[in-house]
């Protein structure tokens, strides 16, 4: 059952964006989706001050960034970095789309957060918006960002739907590398393989605000569909070898989700192998719900829950 709230947002989101058209072109859905992102947006806190700069990758092209940083850090002994890779299915999303979570991170935590603009898909197929991600990591924790960042060894991955799958996949890899300096791993509705797990799947395939076939159109646009398709192993994380060695992750499913089983498969294969993994899953919650942080109890808790993981991982 729909939490009352959840309830009330998916009527007022749905009047302001239409459903998922793979009939629209790439651009035409973006714009549909920054201005539902930008009507649904509160105000940038006060508190909180941005940054933006570019990061230039070693094929010469610029992924732009922007730094969300509390201008006094209430959080004693809370120090380091979150690179937040946004959700919109590989194919839509922006610095500005998810600017209201970004920025209540860095609110709520005390933490720098940066917000990372990587390649679209289908002008860029896999693994594009995984080779921006992981340059990117590479770079904050050799100290080389564009910012004045307070600790550039403390730092975690954070992301939401495919940017969950950034997350994980560049930390999956980052552990295959020998690297071992990611503190923790915050994954919100993650979509961590090519194909929904069960039972989710088939209960929620027609859920509010993400469909199985919504799933299937993104999954295509960005891996190709067919004879076309190219999986690299790295990006799909539930195809892994190993979840073993991974830094404390945090991984929560919506309720009313075809992906909401990746977050527990996830969470479940880490433990198997021994590793510290929490899962959450949100009651009356549905994919992209993060935006309803101003009205709904649920996800007011669930927003807690990651910030209260990521301090806890930085703290000293």
């Amino acid at each position: 059952m729909l939490e009352p709230e959840i309830a009330a947002f998916i009527e007022r989101a749905t009047a302001i964006y239409p459903a998922h058209s793979a009939a629209s072109t790439p651009s035409e859905q973006r714009r549909m989706y920054d201005r539902y992102a930008a009507m649904l947006a509160p105000p940038l806190p006060g508190e909180v001050m941005l940054q933006d700069a570019s990061f230039t990758s070693r094929a010469g092209h610029t992924i732009p960034l922007r730094l969300y940083r509390r201008r006094t850090n209430a959080h004693e002994g809370v120090r380091g970095s979150v690179l937040y890779f946004h959700g919109g299915g590989f194919v839509l999303g922006s610095l500005n789309s998810h600017q209201m979570i970004t920025a209540r991170i860095a609110l709520d935590t005390g933490l720098d957060v940066i917000a990372v603009d990587y390649r679209l898909a289908p002008e860029h197929p896999a693994p594009a918006a995984h080779d921006d991600c992981m340059e990117v990591t590479l770079a904050a924790l050799a100290g080389r960002l564009p910012f004045d960042l307070h600790d550039d060894a403390a730092l975690q991955l954070a992301g939401d739907s495919a940017g969950g799958n950034l997350a994980a996949s560049v930390a999956m890899r980052l552990r295959d590398d020998g690297v071992d300096r990611v503190r923790g791993l915050a994954l919100v509705y993650p979509m961590l393989g090519v194909e929904p797990q069960r039972p989710a799947r088939d209960t929620e395939a027609y859920a509010p605000m993400l469909t199985l076939t919504d799933v299937y159109a993104f999954r295509d646009s960005y891996w190709g569909k067919g004879e076309s398709a190219r999986y690299p192993a790295w990006t799909i994380p539930l195809d892994a070898a190993r979840f073993d060695a991974l830094p404390p992750t945090l991984a929560i499913g919506a309720e009313h989700d075809p992906l909401r089983d990746d977050a527990r498969v996830f969470v479940e294969r880490i433990g198997a192998a021994g590793g510290d993994a929490r899962l959450r899953i949100g009651a009356g919650l549905v994919h992209g719900c993060w935006r309803a942080l101003e009205w709904s109890p649920g996800v007011q808790a669930m927003h807690k829950d990651v910030c209260d993981f990521l301090t806890g991982q930085a703290r000293d």
